[in-house]
């Protein structure tokens, strides 16, 4: 039995990764760590998450949800995710992570860290979608700048980042299989006057309604197009994804993985 803690346990995200661990007959939820001064704070996270209590009071004290914890599900804002890792660190907790929104310089500090812990970051938790990569990939290397490329996401009206860091890494594998540099030749607004250049990479952004997540990969020249298209119809696929890291990073030694490593 593995124990799991789950940061940002009260948001749409946490409710359902409690719902999942509750579900999964090898993990146990051992804590729930809350935004500061949430009104939550000593509630049983199993009603805040619309479930039979759990025995599992939520709390906004790091090292308190983390007692006892082998391995810790981080989903909140990168603003929180510094914290979350040096809190995991001095617990000793390996860290699963699908946060969004982190900026290359973020981005670079967690690839250069010196790790004390393992600890597995995707932007995307979806086994579609990480396989998603690969065939993009794949698709750009053999169709190469001939054709046009443009990564289209849509998400929930309530999503706080744009684009989607999913959007974002498959603009970063399609960069790399065409030998481009997505800073220089990622298009992330149009307006007025704009011609498309060669090696562009457009992306689109959708806000609306109760979208979980789909993301395309249009591949358009004359007379043809191709599209790569991934849609998760529930968020309990991000959930599936992350359960099935937990036990993969708990065996490894400290480090930055990412989801490929644990799908082998």
């Amino acid at each position: 039995m593995l124990n799991v803690c789950v940061f940002g346990a009260a948001g749409r995200m946490g409710r359902s990764l409690v719902e999942g661990i509750f579900e999964n007959p090898n993990l146990t939820l051992t804590g729930a760590l809350l935004e500061p001064g949430d009104p939550l704070t000593g509630r049983d996270i199993g009603e805040v998450a619309g479930l039979d209590a759990l025995d599992v009071l939520a709390t906004d004290q790091p090292a308190r949800a983390l007692d006892g914890a082998q391995v810790a599900i981080d989903f909140t804002l990168p603003v929180a995710t510094f914290g979350n890792i040096n809190a995991c660190e001095e617990a000793g907790v390996a860290m699963v992570t699908g946060t969004t929104g982190l900026s290359e310089d973020q981005w670079n500090r967690l690839q250069g860290r010196d790790w004390k812990i393992p600890a597995m970051f995707a932007p995307n938790m979806s086994i579609g979608v990480n396989l998603m990569y690969g065939l993009v990939a794949q698709a750009a290397q053999s169709l190469g700048v001939e054709y046009d490329i443009e990564v289209i996401e849509t998400h929930h009206r309530h999503k706080k980042d744009a684009p989607s860091g999913t959007a974002l890494k498959l603009g970063k594998v399609l960069a790399d299989a065409l030998n481009v540099d997505l800073a220089k030749q990622g298009v992330f607004t149009r307006q007025g006057e704009a011609p498309r250049r060669s090696g562009d990479i457009g992306f689109s952004v959708v806000r609306a309604g109760d979208v979980v997540g789909d993301h395309t990969v249009l591949f358009a020249t004359e007379g043809e197009r191709l599209e790569i298209t991934h849609k998760a119809s529930s968020r309990q696929t991000f959930v599936a994804g992350a359960l099935r890291a937990c036990p993969w990073v708990v065996q490894q030694p400290p480090g930055f993985y990412g989801m490929g490593h644990v799908l082998g």
